[in-house]
């Protein structure tokens, strides 16, 4: 596909061409690849729900945080490669399975690929849950198929975006690129089984040792959203993984002083309206095993 052929897909524009084994920096050609395809209860609430939501773990990203719990598939880029019409038949058998929705993890640098997938419309919501760093030009291309968007807002400070991520221009992408997903979804709404079906949902992990960029991003939302704009996600599931997993202070969970400043801060900005996690998530047995389940049978 041409898209691959000078690819420009994320905020890196590498610039390489897929389709001639070229590898930018997300380390994928152009053919989909994925690690996982299965049922996934450890979501928001109104995301998982009873059922699960019907979530496809594509391989390689554009962000490679050094401490990714998914580094297996992010990092190494573990997993098959597979048409657009078999994950065409991967959204239905999840859907036939009972799954409230379809979720899109880190599917950016597949997209070209993805679309055809996505249409006709399925008969769930489609859901992007994807690291922030994203090209807003890119996820115009989804507007209209992707109805709930989870996106990270990582950073705040480049300096420690360009150190943990290698990406010092991380804000001011991801900033303009959730002013996309939430201009696309409109504010969230609700099914009547209290599904969320339509909207934005800011993630944000608390990193160890590093509160003020907590703070310094819910600020940003705050000062950038009225409240009924978006959902925040507060996370506390951080765990040491990928190559900082021995290095201070990503050697280490967060600690309850540290949950305790960032949270008593969303409570000082009014943002409560969402999600909280509390440090008792912060347990590996929540990352999922990249077995190829669902994507080759």
């Amino acid at each position: 596909m041409e898209a691959y052929r000078h690819c420009r897909l994320c905020p890196r524009a590498c610039g390489v061409d897929r389709t001639a084994g070229q590898r930018g920096f997300c380390g994928m050609g152009d053919r989909i690849t994925a690690a996982r395809a299965a049922l996934h209860f450890w979501e928001e609430p109104p995301i998982s729900g009873t059922r699960g939501a019907g979530t496809v773990f594509f391989s390689g990203c554009s962000l490679g945080c050094s401490y990714c719990q998914n580094d297996r598939i992010s990092l190494e880029g573990f997993g098959a490669e597979i048409s657009t019409a078999r994950l065409r038949e991967i959204f239905q058998r999840l859907i036939d399975q009972g799954a409230h929705n379809i979720e899109l993890v880190t599917p950016t640098h597949f997209l070209p690929s993805i679309l055809p997938a996505l249409t006709p419309k399925l008969p769930v919501p489609v859901i992007c849950n994807c690291g922030g760093y994203e090209s807003a030009e890119t996820l115009k291309t989804l507007d209209g198929l992707v109805d709930v968007y989870l996106p990270d807002l990582k950073y705040a400070e480049s300096d420690l975006a360009a150190a943990l991520s290698r990406a010092p221009d991380y804000f001011p992408a991801a900033c303009a690129a959730i002013d996309e997903m939430v201009r696309q979804t409109g504010p969230c709404v609700f099914d009547e089984a209290g599904m969320l079906i339509r909207g934005t949902v800011i993630r944000h992990l608390i990193l160890p040792g590093h509160v003020q960029n907590s703070l310094k991003v819910l600020d940003y939302v705050a000062e950038h959203f009225p409240r009924g704009t978006v959902l925040l996600s507060l996370m506390a599931q951080y765990v040491p993984a990928g190559p900082e997993k021995n290095m201070p202070p990503m050697d280490r969970t967060v600690t309850r002083a540290e949950y305790e400043a960032v949270v008593d801060w969303l409570y000082m900005l009014d943002l409560e309206d969402g999600f909280l996690q509390e440090p008792a998530a912060a347990t590996d047995e929540y990352v999922p095993d990249f077995d190829l389940e669902g994507i080759l049978s």
